[in-house]
Protein backbone atom coordinates (compact mmCIF):
# COMPACT_ATOMS: atom_id res chain seq x y z
CA UNK A 1 0.00 0.00 0.00
CA UNK A 2 3.21 2.25 0.20
CA UNK A 3 3.37 2.48 -3.43
CA UNK A 4 -0.60 3.63 -3.83
CA UNK A 5 0.02 7.60 -4.29
CA UNK A 6 -3.42 8.36 -6.48
CA UNK A 7 -6.82 9.16 -5.59
CA UNK A 8 -9.14 9.24 -8.54
CA UNK A 9 -11.88 11.47 -8.57
CA UNK A 10 -15.19 10.57 -10.87
CA UNK A 11 -17.37 13.53 -12.25
CA UNK A 12 -20.23 12.40 -14.14
CA UNK A 13 -21.77 16.25 -15.17
CA UNK A 14 -24.13 16.70 -17.49
CA UNK A 15 -22.21 17.33 -20.82
CA UNK A 16 -19.25 15.61 -19.83
CA UNK A 17 -18.16 12.20 -17.95
CA UNK A 18 -14.50 12.68 -16.45
CA UNK A 19 -12.09 10.65 -14.34
CA UNK A 20 -9.26 12.57 -12.84
CA UNK A 21 -6.10 11.45 -11.15
CA UNK A 22 -4.60 13.15 -8.36
CA UNK A 23 -1.61 12.58 -5.68
CA UNK A 24 -2.22 11.88 -2.19
CA UNK A 25 -1.25 16.17 -1.74
CA UNK A 26 -3.90 16.95 -4.47
CA UNK A 27 -1.55 17.59 -7.40
CA UNK A 28 -3.82 16.53 -10.94
CA UNK A 29 -1.62 14.34 -12.87
CA UNK A 30 -4.00 13.37 -15.48
CA UNK A 31 -7.77 13.63 -17.06
CA UNK A 32 -10.08 11.18 -19.42
CA UNK A 33 -12.84 12.57 -20.31
CA UNK A 34 -15.70 11.42 -22.60
CA UNK A 35 -18.12 12.76 -23.77
CA UNK A 36 -22.01 12.54 -22.84
CA UNK A 37 -25.48 12.33 -24.18
CA UNK A 38 -28.88 12.58 -23.36
CA UNK A 39 -32.26 12.20 -24.95
CA UNK A 40 -34.99 15.12 -25.07
CA UNK A 41 -38.62 15.36 -26.36
CA UNK A 42 -41.26 17.71 -26.99
CA UNK A 43 -42.98 16.95 -23.85
CA UNK A 44 -40.57 18.17 -21.70
CA UNK A 45 -38.86 14.96 -21.05
CA UNK A 46 -34.72 14.82 -20.77
CA UNK A 47 -33.33 11.17 -20.07
CA UNK A 48 -30.43 9.71 -20.11
CA UNK A 49 -29.23 6.06 -21.03
CA UNK A 50 -28.12 4.27 -17.53
CA UNK A 51 -26.38 1.54 -19.28
CA UNK A 52 -24.35 3.68 -21.76
CA UNK A 53 -23.76 5.90 -18.81
CA UNK A 54 -22.37 3.26 -16.52
CA UNK A 55 -20.56 2.54 -19.86
CA UNK A 56 -19.18 5.47 -20.80
CA UNK A 57 -17.77 6.24 -16.78
CA UNK A 58 -15.66 2.72 -17.32
CA UNK A 59 -14.57 3.82 -20.62
CA UNK A 60 -13.12 7.46 -18.71
CA UNK A 61 -11.03 5.10 -15.76
CA UNK A 62 -9.56 2.54 -18.43
CA UNK A 63 -8.78 5.99 -20.69
CA UNK A 64 -7.36 7.69 -17.53
CA UNK A 65 -4.51 4.65 -17.34
CA UNK A 66 -3.11 5.74 -20.75
CA UNK A 67 -2.82 9.38 -18.83
CA UNK A 68 -0.74 8.01 -15.95
CA UNK A 69 1.91 5.54 -15.64
CA UNK A 70 1.36 2.90 -13.73
CA UNK A 71 -2.00 3.78 -12.70
CA UNK A 72 -3.30 0.56 -11.87
CA UNK A 73 -0.50 -0.43 -9.55
CA UNK A 74 -0.50 3.21 -7.45
CA UNK A 75 -4.22 3.71 -7.19
CA UNK A 76 -5.10 3.96 -3.47
CA UNK A 77 -8.98 5.18 -3.93
CA UNK A 78 -11.60 5.98 -6.07
CA UNK A 79 -14.65 8.45 -4.91
CA UNK A 80 -17.45 9.65 -7.51
CA UNK A 81 -19.59 12.72 -7.75
CA UNK A 82 -22.25 13.67 -10.81
CA UNK A 83 -24.89 15.57 -11.60
CA UNK A 84 -27.51 16.46 -9.12
CA UNK A 85 -31.53 15.84 -8.88
CA UNK A 86 -33.32 13.62 -11.48
CA UNK A 87 -34.48 9.95 -11.13
CA UNK A 88 -31.92 7.08 -11.94
CA UNK A 89 -34.67 4.21 -11.10
CA UNK A 90 -33.39 0.60 -10.16
CA UNK A 91 -35.19 -2.88 -10.31
CA UNK A 92 -34.53 -6.44 -10.11
CA UNK A 93 -30.49 -7.47 -10.59
CA UNK A 94 -29.88 -3.81 -9.81
CA UNK A 95 -31.00 -3.31 -13.76
CA UNK A 96 -32.32 0.30 -14.66
CA UNK A 97 -36.19 0.21 -15.14
CA UNK A 98 -36.31 3.24 -17.69
CA UNK A 99 -34.16 5.70 -18.47
CA UNK A 100 -33.00 8.12 -16.05
CA UNK A 101 -34.84 11.48 -15.90
CA UNK A 102 -32.42 14.60 -15.60
CA UNK A 103 -32.31 17.62 -13.88
CA UNK A 104 -33.36 19.21 -17.07
CA UNK A 105 -36.96 17.01 -17.14
CA UNK A 106 -40.09 19.28 -17.40
CA UNK A 107 -42.86 16.86 -17.28
CA UNK A 108 -43.28 17.40 -13.12
CA UNK A 109 -44.03 21.20 -13.51
CA UNK A 110 -47.73 20.89 -13.04
CA UNK A 111 -47.20 18.20 -10.33
CA UNK A 112 -44.50 20.43 -8.72
CA UNK A 113 -47.16 23.51 -8.43
CA UNK A 114 -49.62 21.34 -7.00
CA UNK A 115 -47.53 20.19 -4.23
CA UNK A 116 -45.86 23.69 -3.72
CA UNK A 117 -49.64 25.14 -3.23
CA UNK A 118 -49.77 22.29 -0.26
CA UNK A 119 -49.80 23.72 3.89
CA UNK A 120 -47.87 20.57 4.58
CA UNK A 121 -45.13 22.08 2.12
CA UNK A 122 -44.43 24.68 4.65
CA UNK A 123 -43.08 22.09 6.81
CA UNK A 124 -41.17 20.51 4.15
CA UNK A 125 -39.34 23.68 3.72
CA UNK A 126 -38.63 23.97 7.13
CA UNK A 127 -37.00 20.80 7.16
CA UNK A 128 -35.04 20.18 3.52
CA UNK A 129 -34.48 23.98 3.42
CA UNK A 130 -35.14 23.49 -0.42
CA UNK A 131 -37.52 25.03 -2.59
CA UNK A 132 -39.28 22.04 -4.44
CA UNK A 133 -38.59 22.28 -8.17
CA UNK A 134 -39.56 20.44 -11.46
CA UNK A 135 -35.73 19.14 -11.12
CA UNK A 136 -35.86 17.11 -8.08
CA UNK A 137 -36.87 13.50 -7.32
CA UNK A 138 -39.14 13.71 -5.04
CA UNK A 139 -41.20 15.84 -7.44
CA UNK A 140 -40.30 13.73 -10.30
CA UNK A 141 -41.31 10.39 -8.30
CA UNK A 142 -44.76 11.81 -6.98
CA UNK A 143 -45.56 12.68 -10.90
CA UNK A 144 -44.58 9.21 -11.68
CA UNK A 145 -46.73 8.05 -8.86
CA UNK A 146 -49.47 9.91 -10.20
CA UNK A 147 -49.22 9.41 -13.73
CA UNK A 148 -46.97 6.22 -14.55
CA UNK A 149 -46.71 4.63 -11.22
CA UNK A 150 -45.74 0.81 -12.98
CA UNK A 151 -42.03 2.66 -12.79
CA UNK A 152 -42.25 3.13 -9.20
CA UNK A 153 -43.88 -0.62 -9.24
CA UNK A 154 -41.40 -1.87 -11.03
CA UNK A 155 -38.48 -0.36 -9.28
CA UNK A 156 -36.58 -1.47 -6.31
CA UNK A 157 -34.44 1.88 -5.36
CA UNK A 158 -34.36 5.28 -6.50
CA UNK A 159 -30.78 6.81 -7.33
CA UNK A 160 -29.06 10.18 -8.43
CA UNK A 161 -26.25 9.68 -10.86
CA UNK A 162 -23.72 9.36 -9.09
CA UNK A 163 -25.31 6.62 -6.67
CA UNK A 164 -25.77 4.60 -10.31
CA UNK A 165 -22.10 4.66 -10.65
CA UNK A 166 -21.32 3.78 -7.11
CA UNK A 167 -23.64 1.11 -7.12
CA UNK A 168 -21.83 -0.43 -10.51
CA UNK A 169 -18.17 0.69 -9.16
CA UNK A 170 -19.13 -1.69 -5.11
CA UNK A 171 -22.37 -3.86 -5.87
CA UNK A 172 -24.31 -0.97 -2.77
CA UNK A 173 -27.00 0.53 -3.31
CA UNK A 174 -26.47 3.82 -1.50
CA UNK A 175 -27.19 7.66 -1.33
CA UNK A 176 -25.28 10.46 0.30
CA UNK A 177 -26.19 13.25 2.97
CA UNK A 178 -26.48 15.97 0.56
CA UNK A 179 -29.18 14.53 -2.08
CA UNK A 180 -30.96 12.66 0.59
CA UNK A 181 -31.11 15.70 2.97
CA UNK A 182 -32.32 18.53 0.57
CA UNK A 183 -34.96 16.05 -0.81
CA UNK A 184 -36.20 13.92 1.05
CA UNK A 185 -34.70 14.78 4.67
CA UNK A 186 -33.28 17.23 7.45
CA UNK A 187 -30.36 18.78 6.52
CA UNK A 188 -29.56 19.30 10.03
CA UNK A 189 -29.68 15.91 10.95
CA UNK A 190 -28.60 14.51 7.63
CA UNK A 191 -31.44 11.94 7.34
CA UNK A 192 -34.48 11.05 5.88
CA UNK A 193 -37.45 12.45 7.42
CA UNK A 194 -41.40 10.82 7.44
CA UNK A 195 -42.64 14.26 6.84
CA UNK A 196 -40.94 15.84 4.39
CA UNK A 197 -41.23 12.32 2.37
CA UNK A 198 -45.48 12.38 3.22
CA UNK A 199 -45.48 16.42 2.41
CA UNK A 200 -44.57 14.68 -1.10
CA UNK A 201 -46.81 11.80 -1.31
CA UNK A 202 -44.80 9.10 -1.41
CA UNK A 203 -44.77 7.53 2.23
CA UNK A 204 -45.85 4.10 0.25
CA UNK A 205 -43.08 4.72 -1.64
CA UNK A 206 -40.85 4.82 1.23
CA UNK A 207 -39.10 1.49 1.01
CA UNK A 208 -37.08 2.97 -2.87
CA UNK A 209 -34.64 5.32 -1.05
CA UNK A 210 -31.40 3.87 -0.13
CA UNK A 211 -29.50 4.02 2.78
CA UNK A 212 -27.51 6.85 3.93
CA UNK A 213 -23.28 6.81 3.75
CA UNK A 214 -20.72 9.72 4.19
CA UNK A 215 -17.61 8.57 1.40
CA UNK A 216 -15.59 10.64 4.64
CA UNK A 217 -15.89 7.72 6.62
CA UNK A 218 -17.53 4.95 4.69
CA UNK A 219 -15.69 2.88 1.48
CA UNK A 220 -16.78 -0.04 -0.35
CA UNK A 221 -14.16 -1.80 -2.45
CA UNK A 222 -14.85 -1.95 -5.81
CA UNK A 223 -16.35 -5.52 -7.30
CA UNK A 224 -14.50 -8.10 -9.45
CA UNK A 225 -17.37 -6.90 -12.00
CA UNK A 226 -16.22 -3.23 -12.22
CA UNK A 227 -12.62 -4.13 -11.68
CA UNK A 228 -12.64 -5.98 -14.60
CA UNK A 229 -14.51 -3.63 -16.70
CA UNK A 230 -12.17 -0.42 -15.55
CA UNK A 231 -8.99 -2.55 -15.29
CA UNK A 232 -8.26 -1.06 -12.09
CA UNK A 233 -8.03 -3.31 -8.97
CA UNK A 234 -10.79 -5.44 -7.38
CA UNK A 235 -11.06 -3.84 -3.47
CA UNK A 236 -9.77 -0.49 -4.19
CA UNK A 237 -11.91 1.64 -1.55
CA UNK A 238 -14.04 3.65 -3.34
CA UNK A 239 -15.76 6.88 -1.71
CA UNK A 240 -19.57 7.85 -2.77
CA UNK A 241 -19.00 11.86 -2.49
CA UNK A 242 -21.94 14.77 -2.27
CA UNK A 243 -23.69 16.02 -5.13
CA UNK A 244 -21.41 17.49 -7.69
CA UNK A 245 -23.04 21.42 -6.93
CA UNK A 246 -20.96 21.17 -3.64
CA UNK A 247 -18.34 18.71 -4.81
CA UNK A 248 -17.37 21.63 -7.20
CA UNK A 249 -17.44 24.44 -4.56
CA UNK A 250 -15.31 22.92 -2.11
CA UNK A 251 -12.65 22.46 -4.89
CA UNK A 252 -13.24 25.60 -5.82
CA UNK A 253 -12.39 27.21 -1.79
CA UNK A 254 -16.60 28.08 -0.62
CA UNK A 255 -15.49 26.57 2.74
CA UNK A 256 -11.80 27.53 3.61
CA UNK A 257 -12.85 29.70 6.95
CA UNK A 258 -12.58 32.97 5.76
CA UNK A 259 -15.82 34.76 6.54
CA UNK A 260 -18.03 36.17 3.96
CA UNK A 261 -17.02 34.41 0.74
CA UNK A 262 -18.54 32.97 -1.44
CA UNK A 263 -18.61 30.92 -4.65
CA UNK A 264 -20.10 30.74 -8.06
CA UNK A 265 -20.03 27.85 -10.41
CA UNK A 266 -20.89 29.33 -13.89
CA UNK A 267 -21.52 25.94 -15.79
CA UNK A 268 -24.49 24.70 -17.59
CA UNK A 269 -26.27 25.65 -14.59
CA UNK A 270 -25.63 28.53 -12.00
CA UNK A 271 -25.24 27.72 -8.63
CA UNK A 272 -24.45 30.58 -6.31
CA UNK A 273 -23.54 29.88 -2.60
CA UNK A 274 -22.11 30.59 0.79
CA UNK A 275 -20.98 27.87 3.47
CA UNK A 276 -22.34 28.49 6.64
CA UNK A 277 -23.01 26.38 10.22
CA UNK A 278 -26.90 24.20 10.36
CA UNK A 279 -27.51 27.56 12.72
CA UNK A 280 -26.78 30.06 10.55
CA UNK A 281 -29.12 29.47 7.61
CA UNK A 282 -31.66 32.14 6.94
CA UNK A 283 -34.52 30.61 5.34
CA UNK A 284 -37.25 33.74 4.23
CA UNK A 285 -40.88 32.94 4.63
CA UNK A 286 -43.32 33.31 2.12
CA UNK A 287 -40.56 33.02 -0.35
CA UNK A 288 -39.13 29.49 -0.67
CA UNK A 289 -36.40 28.97 -2.64
CA UNK A 290 -33.22 27.82 -3.13
CA UNK A 291 -31.54 24.59 -1.52
CA UNK A 292 -29.41 23.99 1.63
CA UNK A 293 -26.63 21.38 0.98
CA UNK A 294 -24.90 19.39 3.43
CA UNK A 295 -20.60 19.48 3.21
CA UNK A 296 -18.36 16.60 4.45
CA UNK A 297 -17.86 18.44 7.30
CA UNK A 298 -19.41 18.76 10.80
CA UNK A 299 -22.57 20.80 10.80
CA UNK A 300 -21.10 22.82 7.64
CA UNK A 301 -23.73 23.54 4.71
CA UNK A 302 -24.17 25.48 1.75
CA UNK A 303 -27.09 27.70 1.14
CA UNK A 304 -27.30 27.67 -2.01
CA UNK A 305 -29.41 29.88 -5.38
CA UNK A 306 -29.22 28.23 -8.63
CA UNK A 307 -30.21 29.16 -12.07
CA UNK A 308 -31.30 26.58 -13.89
CA UNK A 309 -28.92 28.12 -17.01
CA UNK A 310 -26.20 29.56 -17.06
CA UNK A 311 -23.41 28.87 -19.77
CA UNK A 312 -27.17 27.21 -21.86
CA UNK A 313 -27.97 30.51 -22.54
CA UNK A 314 -24.33 31.46 -23.92
CA UNK A 315 -24.87 28.30 -25.43
CA UNK A 316 -28.03 29.27 -27.05
CA UNK A 317 -27.08 32.42 -28.68
CA UNK A 318 -23.81 31.27 -30.34
CA UNK A 319 -25.71 28.19 -32.14
CA UNK A 320 -27.88 30.58 -33.47
CA UNK A 321 -25.34 32.69 -34.61
CA UNK A 322 -23.75 29.21 -35.88
CA UNK A 323 -26.90 28.15 -37.65
CA UNK A 324 -27.03 31.55 -39.52
CA UNK A 325 -23.84 31.50 -40.93
CA UNK A 326 -23.83 27.39 -41.78
CA UNK A 327 -27.08 28.06 -43.58
CA UNK A 328 -25.20 31.30 -45.75
CA UNK A 329 -22.92 28.80 -46.75
CA UNK A 330 -19.90 29.47 -44.23
CA UNK A 331 -19.88 26.95 -41.43
CA UNK A 332 -18.11 28.52 -38.43
CA UNK A 333 -17.00 26.55 -35.27
CA UNK A 334 -18.75 26.60 -31.96
CA UNK A 335 -15.41 26.81 -30.16
CA UNK A 336 -14.00 29.72 -32.51
CA UNK A 337 -17.46 31.23 -31.67
CA UNK A 338 -16.63 31.02 -27.97
CA UNK A 339 -12.79 32.10 -28.23
CA UNK A 340 -14.99 35.70 -29.75
CA UNK A 341 -16.88 36.52 -27.00
CA UNK A 342 -14.54 39.01 -25.22
CA UNK A 343 -14.16 40.79 -28.35
CA UNK A 344 -17.96 41.03 -28.66
CA UNK A 345 -18.14 42.31 -25.39
CA UNK A 346 -15.45 44.66 -25.82
CA UNK A 347 -17.32 46.50 -28.86
CA UNK A 348 -20.45 46.83 -26.83
CA UNK A 349 -21.79 49.18 -24.75
CA UNK A 350 -22.47 47.95 -20.78
CA UNK A 351 -26.03 48.17 -19.56
CA UNK A 352 -27.63 48.68 -23.24
CA UNK A 353 -29.55 45.44 -22.83
CA UNK A 354 -31.81 43.66 -19.89
CA UNK A 355 -31.88 39.75 -20.60
CA UNK A 356 -33.72 36.92 -18.41
CA UNK A 357 -31.76 34.34 -18.71
CA UNK A 358 -34.29 31.77 -18.26
CA UNK A 359 -33.72 29.89 -21.42
CA UNK A 360 -34.46 26.38 -19.79
CA UNK A 361 -37.18 24.31 -20.65
CA UNK A 362 -37.58 23.45 -17.08
CA UNK A 363 -38.10 27.17 -16.36
CA UNK A 364 -36.53 29.34 -13.42
CA UNK A 365 -35.74 28.00 -9.58
CA UNK A 366 -33.64 30.36 -8.43
CA UNK A 367 -34.06 32.77 -6.53
CA UNK A 368 -37.63 32.07 -7.71
CA UNK A 369 -39.58 28.68 -8.44
CA UNK A 370 -41.53 29.15 -11.30
CA UNK A 371 -41.44 26.13 -14.53
CA UNK A 372 -43.40 28.99 -17.05
CA UNK A 373 -40.02 31.11 -16.99
CA UNK A 374 -38.45 32.18 -20.16
CA UNK A 375 -35.80 33.88 -21.57
CA UNK A 376 -36.09 37.17 -23.15
CA UNK A 377 -34.10 40.77 -24.18
CA UNK A 378 -35.80 43.68 -22.90
CA UNK A 379 -34.80 47.20 -24.77
CA UNK A 380 -33.61 46.34 -28.07
CA UNK A 381 -33.28 48.95 -30.39
CA UNK A 382 -32.82 49.46 -34.40
CA UNK A 383 -29.42 50.13 -33.64
CA UNK A 384 -28.48 47.15 -31.50
CA UNK A 385 -26.18 44.34 -33.21
CA UNK A 386 -25.10 40.94 -32.58
CA UNK A 387 -22.08 42.22 -30.01
CA UNK A 388 -24.97 43.79 -27.60
CA UNK A 389 -27.20 40.58 -27.43
CA UNK A 390 -23.92 38.85 -26.48
CA UNK A 391 -23.07 41.37 -24.24
CA UNK A 392 -26.72 40.83 -22.87
CA UNK A 393 -26.71 37.32 -22.07
CA UNK A 394 -23.51 37.66 -20.41
CA UNK A 395 -25.01 40.57 -18.01
CA UNK A 396 -27.83 38.57 -17.52
CA UNK A 397 -25.56 36.03 -16.19
CA UNK A 398 -24.18 39.07 -13.80
CA UNK A 399 -27.73 39.86 -12.86
CA UNK A 400 -28.82 36.52 -11.87
CA UNK A 401 -26.19 36.30 -9.83
CA UNK A 402 -26.59 39.15 -7.83
CA UNK A 403 -30.03 38.27 -7.86
CA UNK A 404 -29.60 34.95 -5.84
CA UNK A 405 -27.27 36.07 -3.26
CA UNK A 406 -29.62 38.95 -2.39
CA UNK A 407 -32.11 36.32 -1.67
CA UNK A 408 -29.68 34.22 -0.26
CA UNK A 409 -28.75 36.97 1.77
CA UNK A 410 -32.13 38.23 3.06
CA UNK A 411 -31.88 37.43 6.22
CA UNK A 412 -28.96 39.28 6.94
CA UNK A 413 -30.01 42.90 4.85
CA UNK A 414 -29.47 41.09 1.64
CA UNK A 415 -25.57 41.83 1.73
CA UNK A 416 -23.18 40.66 -1.27
CA UNK A 417 -20.31 38.03 -0.46
CA UNK A 418 -17.05 39.98 0.59
CA UNK A 419 -15.01 37.95 -1.81
CA UNK A 420 -16.27 35.07 -5.00
CA UNK A 421 -14.86 32.74 -5.54
CA UNK A 422 -15.57 31.24 -9.04
CA UNK A 423 -15.22 28.01 -11.69
CA UNK A 424 -16.79 26.57 -13.91
CA UNK A 425 -15.69 27.09 -17.76
CA UNK A 426 -16.98 30.65 -18.06
CA UNK A 427 -14.70 31.64 -15.42
CA UNK A 428 -11.67 31.68 -17.57
CA UNK A 429 -12.94 34.70 -20.09
CA UNK A 430 -11.75 38.30 -17.99
CA UNK A 431 -15.06 39.93 -19.43
CA UNK A 432 -17.58 37.30 -17.70
CA UNK A 433 -15.28 37.76 -14.45
CA UNK A 434 -15.18 41.67 -14.90
CA UNK A 435 -19.24 41.80 -15.22
CA UNK A 436 -19.44 38.98 -11.91
CA UNK A 437 -17.50 41.19 -9.89
CA UNK A 438 -19.37 44.35 -10.75
CA UNK A 439 -22.55 42.82 -10.62
CA UNK A 440 -22.24 41.10 -7.12
CA UNK A 441 -19.77 44.27 -6.04
CA UNK A 442 -17.07 41.95 -4.79
CA UNK A 443 -14.00 40.95 -5.95
CA UNK A 444 -13.65 37.67 -7.66
CA UNK A 445 -10.77 34.91 -7.25
CA UNK A 446 -10.46 31.93 -9.56
CA UNK A 447 -9.00 28.78 -8.50
CA UNK A 448 -5.90 26.91 -10.71
CA UNK A 449 -7.49 23.88 -9.79
CA UNK A 450 -8.44 23.02 -13.13
CA UNK A 451 -11.03 20.10 -12.25
CA UNK A 452 -12.63 21.42 -9.22
CA UNK A 453 -15.41 18.41 -8.76
CA UNK A 454 -13.57 15.63 -9.18
CA UNK A 455 -10.85 17.08 -6.77
CA UNK A 456 -13.95 17.87 -4.08
CA UNK A 457 -14.82 13.68 -3.97
CA UNK A 458 -11.20 12.78 -4.35
CA UNK A 459 -10.83 15.18 -1.26
CA UNK A 460 -13.37 13.32 0.49
CA UNK A 461 -11.98 9.98 -0.58
CA UNK A 462 -8.56 11.23 1.02
CA UNK A 463 -10.09 11.67 4.18
CA UNK A 464 -11.50 8.65 4.43
CA UNK A 465 -8.69 6.26 3.82
CA UNK A 466 -6.48 8.47 6.46
CA UNK A 467 -4.12 10.35 4.26
CA UNK A 468 -5.98 13.68 6.07
CA UNK A 469 -7.15 13.54 9.49
CA UNK A 470 -10.34 15.63 8.46
CA UNK A 471 -11.93 17.95 5.50
CA UNK A 472 -10.64 21.15 6.74
CA UNK A 473 -6.76 19.34 7.25
CA UNK A 474 -7.40 18.81 3.29
CA UNK A 475 -8.87 21.89 1.74
CA UNK A 476 -5.32 23.84 3.54
CA UNK A 477 -3.48 21.76 1.18
CA UNK A 478 -5.92 21.18 -1.58
CA UNK A 479 -7.78 24.60 -1.58
CA UNK A 480 -6.62 27.55 0.07
CA UNK A 481 -2.98 27.49 -1.94
CA UNK A 482 -4.39 27.57 -5.31
CA UNK A 483 -6.56 30.40 -4.95
CA UNK A 484 -5.72 33.06 -7.51
CA UNK A 485 -4.61 36.77 -7.10
CA UNK A 486 -8.44 39.00 -6.16
CA UNK A 487 -9.95 40.93 -9.54
CA UNK A 488 -11.29 43.96 -8.24
CA UNK A 489 -14.36 45.12 -8.97
CA UNK A 490 -14.19 48.17 -11.89
CA UNK A 491 -15.89 51.34 -10.63
CA UNK A 492 -18.00 52.77 -13.54
CA UNK A 493 -19.14 48.77 -13.69
CA UNK A 494 -20.50 48.53 -10.28
CA UNK A 495 -21.96 51.92 -10.75
CA UNK A 496 -24.19 50.89 -13.99
CA UNK A 497 -25.05 47.28 -12.72
CA UNK A 498 -26.32 48.89 -9.89
CA UNK A 499 -28.49 51.35 -11.54
CA UNK A 500 -29.94 47.82 -13.82
CA UNK A 501 -30.43 45.93 -11.34
CA UNK A 502 -33.70 46.94 -9.73
CA UNK A 503 -35.17 46.85 -13.53
CA UNK A 504 -33.64 43.80 -14.09
CA UNK A 505 -35.71 42.80 -10.73
CA UNK A 506 -39.18 44.30 -12.12
CA UNK A 507 -39.23 42.71 -14.92
CA UNK A 508 -38.49 39.10 -13.54
CA UNK A 509 -41.65 39.75 -11.38
CA UNK A 510 -43.90 41.92 -13.87
CA UNK A 511 -43.32 38.93 -16.88
CA UNK A 512 -44.69 36.32 -14.49
CA UNK A 513 -48.40 36.54 -15.75
CA UNK A 514 -47.07 36.76 -19.34
CA UNK A 515 -45.14 33.64 -18.74
CA UNK A 516 -48.13 31.37 -17.33
CA UNK A 517 -50.34 32.91 -19.87
CA UNK A 518 -47.13 31.61 -22.61
CA UNK A 519 -46.80 28.27 -21.10
CA UNK A 520 -50.86 27.69 -21.12
CA UNK A 521 -50.91 28.72 -25.03
CA UNK A 522 -48.21 26.07 -25.58
CA UNK A 523 -49.96 23.53 -23.46
CA UNK A 524 -53.10 23.74 -25.39
CA UNK A 525 -51.05 23.92 -28.74
CA UNK A 526 -49.65 20.55 -27.75
CA UNK A 527 -52.98 18.81 -27.16
CA UNK A 528 -54.36 20.32 -30.32
CA UNK A 529 -51.53 18.55 -32.09
CA UNK A 530 -52.07 15.66 -30.47
CA UNK A 531 -55.81 15.87 -31.31
CA UNK A 532 -54.89 16.26 -35.12
CA UNK A 533 -52.51 13.20 -35.21
CA UNK A 534 -55.32 10.84 -33.46
CA UNK A 535 -57.97 12.18 -36.05
CA UNK A 536 -55.38 11.62 -39.13
CA UNK A 537 -54.29 8.08 -37.55
CA UNK A 538 -58.46 7.12 -37.45
CA UNK A 539 -58.49 8.50 -40.99
CA UNK A 540 -56.64 5.69 -41.85
CA UNK A 541 -53.88 6.51 -45.09
CA UNK A 542 -54.70 8.73 -48.02
CA UNK A 543 -55.04 6.83 -51.26
CA UNK A 544 -54.95 7.74 -54.89
CA UNK A 545 -58.34 7.34 -54.87
CA UNK A 546 -59.63 9.58 -52.30
CA UNK A 547 -56.96 12.08 -52.42
CA UNK A 548 -59.14 14.14 -55.43
CA UNK A 549 -62.24 13.66 -53.39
Amino acid sequence: MADRDIIIGIDAGTSVIKAVAFTLSGTQLGTSAVLNSYDTAPDGAATQDMARTWADCARALRGLQDKVDDLSARVAALAVTGQGDGTWLVGADNRPVTDAWLWLDARAARTTTDLAAKPQNAARFAATGTALNTCQMGAQMAHMDQHCPDLLDRAEAALHCKDWLYLNLTGERATDPSEASFTFGDFRTRQYDDDVIAALGLTHRRALLPQIIDGTRITHPLSAKAAGETGLPEGTPVSLGYVDMVMTALGAGVHTGDAGTACSTIGSTGVHMRAVTSDDVHLTDGAQSGYVICLPAPNMVTQVQTNMAATLNIDWALRMAADLMSETGHPHDYADLVGRIDGWMGRSTPGALLYQPYVSEAGERGPMVNPNARAGFIGLAAHHRFADLMRGVVEGLGMAARDCYAAMNAGSGGDMPSELRITGGAARSPALRAVLAACVEAPVRVSTREEAGAAGCAMMAAVAIGAYPDMDACIAEWVTPLLGEAEQPDPLLTETYAGLYPAYAAARDALTPVWDQLAEHRRASHERQLETNERSLDAGPVTASTKGS
